[in-house]
């Protein structure tokens, strides 16, 4: 095969290969320097570039050897803060009744012990009442069993008496528990109470009082929304939204960083606490629960934050983002199989790292490609 080339002043010149008695004409790619004529020519062979010695194409090409590094996956992705449901109440009284008094400010620590607010219930007075009537009945059960039995131990009773007195006592005995449940239902003691009392709301969690509506004086019904809540914020969740095409990478205690824009020098970090096991059809993605401390409450639910997911660290290929080329949806390198030649061989790219990217698949360690200037071989096709 003999390359002649064909110099035309102002104009591209050609490359004849001249082949037994035919001629075929190959692609060439030449270009003209300010003040002069330069050429830069090459051949091709399928996949493979030939690059002349002589081509002034060789300044232009630079290559690297690419080499395996650790690399940690980063993906981010926008999540909403979110209190952890059994470190959240919502105070509503199952009972209807008239507010009498309050211990509630916003800020108020709380432990299941404190009580929040004082209401009037007629059903809690109800209550009441059934509860020291079935005491009263159950204290004179008691009297009546235990004078049989010293009758019949003094042998002046009858065991039909006493067998009578047994049966009564041990009916009441059932009311007055079913008596003192009752009272239980209302979060009271039935040890600690007194006929007439009012109805105390305590917290059911540690906490402190985030929101409250209560109004001294107010009328509470029995399915009226909540008055107040509390929450323990010193640990949140970040629900974020994960690709289905990306939640392969995500693993249950992963590390994470959250980011928040409007405090961009905060640095909070928080592990996946658990990843749904159902995708959003609307979008195709999955939700992720991060879970985070949040002492100083820098994290307020409702809160718009950024994710990263740090994946466990591998090892990968990346290479210069200028050293990786496109054509028709394939992205592709160029190889230097041997001096000043090269083959085009198609990768699989993954995530952008500042200016390079991550290699799927595609380049081994030790391959020596193009990585800046590859685009004055893509003429050769």
């Amino acid at each position: 095969m003999v390359v002649k080339q064909v110099h035309m002043h102002g104009m591209k010149s050609l490359v004849l290969l001249c082949m037994g008695a035919g001629m075929v004409m190959s692609g060439v790619s030449c270009q003209q320097a300010q003040g002069g004529n330069e050429t830069v020519s090459y051949t091709n062979n399928g996949d493979t570039v030939t690059i002349p010695l002589n081509s002034n194409l060789i300044s232009k090409l630079k290559d690297t050897v690419v080499t395996t590094e650790p690399y940690r996956l980063q993906l981010f992705t926008a999540g909403t803060v979110k209190a952890i449901p059994t470190q959240y109440a919502e105070i509503a009284p199952p009972f209807q009744g008239r507010v009498t008094r309050s211990y509630l400010h916003l800020g108020m620590k709380t432990t299941p012990s404190t009580p929040l607010f004082e209401i009037s219930s007629p059903d809690f007075i109800q209550a009441q009442k059934v509860f020291f009537q079935e005491k009263s009945q159950l204290e004179q059960a008691r009297k009546n069993l235990q004078r049989q039995q010293d009758l019949v131990t003094h042998g002046v009773g009858s065991q039909k008496d006493l067998e009578e007195a047994q049966t009564a006592y041990d009916v009441e005995k059932k009311e007055f528990e079913n008596a003192a449940a009752g009272i239980r239902l209302f979060k009271a003691d039935p040890d600690k109470l007194s006929l007439g009392q009012p109805l105390v709301v305590h917290a059911p969690i540690v906490g402190e009082v985030v929101e409250n509506k209560v109004v001294l004086g107010q009328f509470i019904k029995d399915d009226a929304a909540s008055v107040a809540t509390v929450a323990d914020l010193s640990k949140i969740w970040i629900a974020g939204q994960v690709k289905e095409k990306d939640i392969r990478f995500i693993h249950e205690l992963d590390e994470c960083n959250i980011e928040i824009a409007a405090l961009p020098e905060k640095h909070i970090k928080g592990k996946v606490y658990h990843v749904n096991e159902i995708v959003d059809e609307s979008t195709r993605s999955v939700e992720v629960l991060i879970e985070a401390n949040n002492a100083d409450h820098t994290l307020k639910p409702g809160m718009y934050v950024t994710v990263n997911f740090v994946d466990a660290p591998t090892d990968a290929i990346l290479i210069p983002a200028k050293a990786l080329m496109q054509m028709n949806d394939a992205s592709f390198v160029f190889i230097e199989i041997a001096p000043h030649r090269y083959i085009r061989r198609k990768v699989v790219a993954g995530a952008t790292v500042g200016d390079r990217v991550v290699i799927q698949s595609g380049l081994n360690n030790g391959d020596k490609i193009v990585s800046s200037g590859g685009f004055y071989l893509l003429d050769a096709k």
